[in-house]
């Protein structure tokens, strides 16, 4: 498999990477991840995280995930003009959620790989994989 020069990674990806030390994750979503020159989550990621905290699904707080995975694997928030990411999220028709439209817009921008299990955004978003 040829590396990526840029990938991105969907919420629950950032949850194993952190709470399972990666395990559950496809081998290839783990060989993109150690091959990836930058490995990237939108802001949206960030805030589902939030989300998730506060209604008492996870234990720990965004920073804390976020602190952990920039030191194990040098992960980064995309810093792509909101506005731009929004246009394009404006247009992914095929779902209500809006976590999913703007995680996956935020990878659609560059077409770019978006790591997620995440049957409905492979199906509609082709540079996703698992």
């Amino acid at each position: 498999m040829e590396s990526e020069d840029m990938i991105y990674l969907d919420t629950h990806v950032v949850l194993w990477l952190y709470a399972l030390r990666g395990e559950g994750l496809s081998r290839r979503a783990c060989q993109l991840i150690e091959e990836s020159v930058t490995v990237l989550i939108s802001p949206m990621v960030l805030l589902e995280l939030v989300y998730l905290y506060e209604i008492d699904r996870l234990k720990v707080e965004s920073d804390q995930i976020y602190r952990y995975l920039q030191q194990k694997i040098r992960l980064k928030v995309c810093t792509k003009p909101f506005v731009d990411v929004i246009q394009l999220a404006s247009k992914q028709s095929w779902t209500r959620d809006p976590f999913d439209r703007i995680i996956t817009a935020q990878a659609a921008i560059d077409h770019k790989t978006l790591v997620t299990k995440n049957i409905t955004i492979r199906q509609h978003y082709s540079k996703a994989i698992w």
